[in-house]
């Protein structure tokens, strides 16, 4: 006698192969998007750079900002640093060990600690530099194009969101990915407040960051159903 199938089961395939050629798509539009941009900072396109200017005066906090705000920018824009994904990644990869999720820990360690060193080299092929502000962009020594603060968050929110997706029941998913593109927003409006990112440095790094994570789930299997995909534990 043929047993139907649960339809949890169904449901679940159903969104899987649908998961997939979403997430391919993204990647390739991703790649567009990074690839467009920096070549308007290669060839210095007119229309972005005065779109990038007009963009950073507008926003720029200033360069007599009190302490009291800077100090709070610093805190706004951490979560975009390398050592605020390892920090939160850290416990997570414990207990991935402790679940014997080797596929999805290897996921995870690859799409969180690459993103940094590959972003860089990005910046060394477009070599584009800071924005000019007395106390702002001009002052650091890295390059500009794509912004590593706007990646690094955009990998930390997406990692985050494909590890927990199918443990989450529905209203959760809405509240997770609302709150999850605020945060992307807040991180890469930080790097503009501050002075040290053009618009399109924060554009190419969230496209980056996305498209990057999206990749190695892809390659790994993190999503459902997939060799590196988190399930319910019953």
């Amino acid at each position: 006698m043929t047993v139907p199938p649960d339809g949890d089961s169904v449901v679940t395939r159903t969104r899987a192969a649908r998961a997939v050629p979403a997430a391919v798509a993204t990647v390739a539009g991703c790649l567009v998007v990074v690839a467009l941009l920096g070549a308007g900072v290669r060839t210095d396109f007119g229309p972005q750079l005065r779109l990038d200017a007009t963009v950073s005066e507008a926003l720029y906090v200033g360069d007599s900002r009190a302490v009291a705000l800077d100090n709070l920018l610093g805190v706004l824009t951490a979560p975009g640093l390398s050592w605020f994904r390892f920090a939160i990644f850290l416990p997570v990869l414990v207990l991935l060990f402790l679940r014997r999720a080797w596929w999805t820990a290897a996921w995870v360690v690859t799409a969180v600690a690459l993103v940094g060193p590959l972003n860089t080299l990005l910046k060394e092929y477009f070599g584009r530099v800071r924005p000019d502000f007395a106390h702002g962009g001009a002052r650091l020594d890295s390059l500009s194009y794509p912004s590593g603060h706007s990646s690094g968050i955009a990998t930390l929110v997406t990692v985050a969101l494909v590890l927990a997706w199918p443990m989450m029941a529905a209203r959760a998913r809405h509240w997770a990915l609302a709150v999850g593109v605020a945060l992307v927003v807040l991180v890469g409006l930080t790097r503009m407040w501050l002075g040290v990112h053009f618009l399109s440095d924060v554009v190419g790094g969230w496209a980056f960051g996305l498209g990057w994570t999206l990749l190695t789930a892809l390659l790994f299997g993190a999503f459902a159903e997939g060799r590196a995909s988190l399930r319910p534990q019953l």
